[in-house]
């Protein structure tokens, strides 16, 4: 095994964890017929998550290539 495949079970265990981690748009009482917002804005750790998603998908995405070339 090279590195690049390391590198890709990582990044797919990161972005597995972490798109768990990640919360609903709705809330429980907005499914119920309470309130909901339409426009959710990220802020704090959701936004920090959410990036770092996005940062490890790239990776994931980026490794499959290059693994493919070695």
């Amino acid at each position: 095994m090279n590195i690049w495949n390391y590198i890709t079970i990582g990044a797919m265990a990161l972005m597995t964890i972490l798109i768990l981690v990640q919360t609903r748009g709705a809330t429980l009482g907005a499914g119920i017929g309470g309130t909901a917002e339409v426009n959710t804005t990220r802020r704090g750790t959701d936004k920090t998550v959410y990036q770092l998603t996005i940062v490890s998908a790239v990776v994931f995405s980026l490794s499959l290539i290059f693994g493919i070339l070695s």
